[in-house]
């Protein structure tokens, strides 16, 4: 798994102004917030809108979140510049995580392209719970709730908090959607009754005798108690040489995940295994945590290759050698599985070392009746690339007997991770159907997707809601395998980039490993 890739981001960029703003709640407008639509272009088929979010209030808005519905028949395809849930022709944009704050006197913009043309425009238009007009507001109502975040969960409620509105303030109604869940006078909450191993997501308001202020920005939670079942299935990355690695155990208990994919296997001179080239495969850290691991009940993938580093696929001169290179870490941890994350111009684009890789793959399957062979590699957002379609065929025609294909949905141009990592893993889908004569089911049955926690390289962003969306994609059609880059990452740090300990955006610790475990 890579924290350094390729591929660049087409930002799509536009003129013309629509406004449109209709409202279906009784209560006006925050006054000074607007949402403004613009169809950028319309090509019959399809067109491109621009939501132009502005903030001519006095203070600042700290969360933004757009909601509104798209004509009946009409559809979202792919998203920029803002977090995007949809429902039927319902669909809300939260503000990136990067930038939660709309100070004021600016604006800021999102974008998506939809279908088909010929759209008059977006429909009951809603910012922060409020119309999109900017109107009058409510006259002596407090300013915005702002930064709503949870501050704990368990198998049937969720806990948050968040900073108290100025002005005069009676209580605080927390919503889902358009229901209030709970009323209180302080600035904390605990919403309970809720089934084990759910999603949900709050906004907050206050309000005085004067009316109700604007809702703040969405924040998301998971209750606890996911449980995960044997073999690996949801295996997220765990790695001893950087981003300060947590204890196995405590994430264990908190999440309920019991499988972790260990990086990385490298060469440690030649064609003999060693994690990360400089530790030893038996008797340092990695083992050490593997057994701690297993004591909590639990069990571990390795994952040898990744995208940099002197590794085994180049060193190993035959498919032999490899093969008995994998061997030595098989019978190391009488492993279960192996993982080969199989990329950049030294293995996954030199046909000689992909297809020794595979070739040795074939002889692992055929000395360890039983294990599971995993391959990882990148793809476009409509699929396998090139080389990821030449592994594929490679696989099929020599029998590899490869268990499951596993792709990397990120750095990969995305405008929409949600929406874009379904359209890869249904590319892999037909490539693996025509390849090997699958159906929908068995091609399902025999993939993977493993995901970059937070912000990606390229700062993509897959939010903790989006990896809700795709955790539930991938289990109701019985995808294989579900992973991502990495627990070390998987700590909240708004704003803090592209970083080896967190993932660049608000979050409470170790809720992607805890969505994992419910796949």
């Amino acid at each position: 798994m890579s924290t350094i890739r390729r591929r660049v981001l087409v930002v799509l960029t536009a003129i013309a102004t629509m406004f449109l703003g209709l409202s279906v709640v009784p209560a006006a407008a925050a006054p000074g917030l607007t949402a403004t639509f613009t169809k950028v272009s319309d090509w019959g088929t399809g067109f491109e809108g621009k939501v132009t979010v502005a903030n001519a209030s006095a203070g600042p808005v700290n969360g933004w979140t757009i909601e509104f519905d798209l004509p009946a028949g009409y559809s979202i395809t792919s998203s920029w510049d803002a977090q995007r849930t949809s429902s039927g022709q319902h669909h809300a944009f939260r503000n990136p995580s990067w930038a939660p704050t709309l100070a004021p006197g600016t604006s800021t913009t999102f974008g998506f392209n939809g279908s088909p043309g010929n759209v008059s425009g977006i429909q009951n238009c809603r910012f922060n719970g409020d119309p999109c007009d900017g109107g009058g507001g409510n006259p002596g109502a407090p300013s915005t709730p702002s930064n709503p975040r949870v501050t704990g969960s368990n198998n049937s409620s969720i806990s948050l908090a968040w900073n108290a509105s100025g002005g005069t303030v009676t209580g605080y109604r927390v919503y889902e959607g358009s229901t209030v869940r709970a009323t209180v006078t302080g600035t904390s909450a605990t919403i309970s009754g809720l089934g084990t191993c759910t999603t949900h997501s709050y906004t907050v308001a206050a309000y005085n005798g004067a009316g109700e202020s604007a809702r703040s920005g969405a924040v998301t939670g998971t209750t606890t108690g996911c449980t995960q079942p044997a073999g690996g299935r949801g295996a997220p990355y765990l790695y001893m040489g950087w981003g300060n690695p947590p204890a196995p155990g405590p994430v264990m208990s908190a999440t309920g995940i019991r499988w972790f994919t260990m990086a990385f296997v490298l060469s440690g001179g030649g064609c003999s295994p060693a994690w990360d080239s400089t530790r030893p495969l038996t008797g340092g850290v990695d083992q050490q945590t593997i057994n701690a691991i297993r004591a909590a009940g639990g069990d571990i993938v390795p994952s040898f290759g990744g995208w940099s580093g002197n590794k085994l696929g180049p060193n190993c001169a035959t498919p032999q050698a490899l093969a008995g290179a994998y061997q030595q870490v098989i019978n190391a941890y009488n492993l279960k599985a192996i993982d080969i994350d199989i990329e950049n111009s030294d293995e996954f684009e030199n046909d000689t070392v992909r297809n020794r890789i595979l070739d040795a793959l074939k002889i692992v399957k055929q000395n360890n009746p039983g294990i599971q062979t995993i391959v990882t590699f990148g793809t476009t957002t409509s699929g396998p690339n090139f080389f990821g379609n030449q592994l594929i065929e490679r696989a099929a025609a020599i029998q590899a007997n490869i268990d499951v294909f596993t792709i990397m949905p990120f750095d990969f141009g995305s405008g929409n991770i949600g929406q874009d990592t379904i359209n890869a893993a249904e590319g892999l889908k037909n490539k693996l159907k025509s390849s090997f004569g699958w159906t929908d089911a068995q091609a399902y049955s025999h993939m993977g997707i493993s995901g970059m926690n937070g912000l990606s390289d390229q700062q993509e962003m897959t939010s903790v809601a989006t990896w809700t969306q795709i955790r539930d994609w991938a289990k109701g059609r019985g995808l294989a395998r579900l992973a991502f880059w990495s627990v070390n990452r998987d700590r909240g740090c708004p704003g803090g980039g592209v970083v080896s300990h967190c993932s660049g955006i608000a979050q409470p610790d170790w809720e992607f490993t805890r969505i994992t475990a419910g796949f």
